[in-house]
């Protein structure tokens, strides 16, 4: 049987929508920002091999992203997961998940939880996507927690994966220097990672 990976992208949100359509209109663009993308989301299934299946839902509108529109979204998908899998949030898809499962009992097994540059509280701006304190209900789902952080990264601060190191001593830090906020197309570390679970 495959070894199966879900993995939820990153996405922005706002509190009104007067807030999104000014950032619609003040984002910075350049042509590559309408070319398509090859991140290792993207690539992740080839570079793990057959012996993997990835999921990868399109969650709605990540543009302005909301916390039940998600939810559905992600629970829609739950009839397909097997026991064992393997969740994968990068960047907001990370802090959706923790606030998901700090909510919520997942409906499988839980083989592994990998936060990739996830913010903790997006700055206390967006209230839906909110942890409430503490974290030991998502801990109780699944104790083998993996953060890969860099100190670069633009959008998400170190300062994030401390609080969530905080909230579970016993996760796994992956700590970087010069990866941004993990836009590349290739994730051999994450990589590593993965096919190190299947062989133990």
């Amino acid at each position: 049987m495959k070894k199966q990976i879900v993995v939820i992208h990153g996405g922005d949100s706002f509190e009104t929508r007067e807030k999104f359509l000014d950032a619609l209109k003040n984002w910075e663009v350049t042509r590559e920002s309408f070319l398509p993308k090859h991140d290792w989301k993207g690539n992740l299934q080839k570079d793990l091999g057959e012996k993997y299946e990835v999921l990868s839902p399109r969650m709605p509108n990540k543009q302005n992203a909301k916390y039940d529109e998600w939810k559905i979204w992600l629970e829609r998908l739950l009839p397909f997961v097997e026991n064992g899998v393997i969740l994968i949030g990068h960047s907001m898809g990370g802090l959706f998940l923790t606030k998901y499962l700090s909510e919520n009992t997942f409906s499988k097994k839980i083989g592994a939880l990998f936060l990739v540059a996830s913010p903790y509280d997006l700055g206390g701006k967006v209230r839906e996507f909110r942890l409430a304190s503490g974290l030991q209900e998502v801990w109780g789902q699944c104790q083998n927690i993996h953060i890969f952080q860099s100190e670069d990264d633009p959008l998400v601060a170190m300062a994030e994966a401390k609080k969530y190191q905080e909230a579970w001593p016993g996760a796994k830090m992956h700590i970087f220097t010069d990866r941004g906020h993990f836009n590349q197309e290739t994730f051999p570390e994450l990589v590593e990672e993965i096919k190190k679970l299947s062989q133990n």
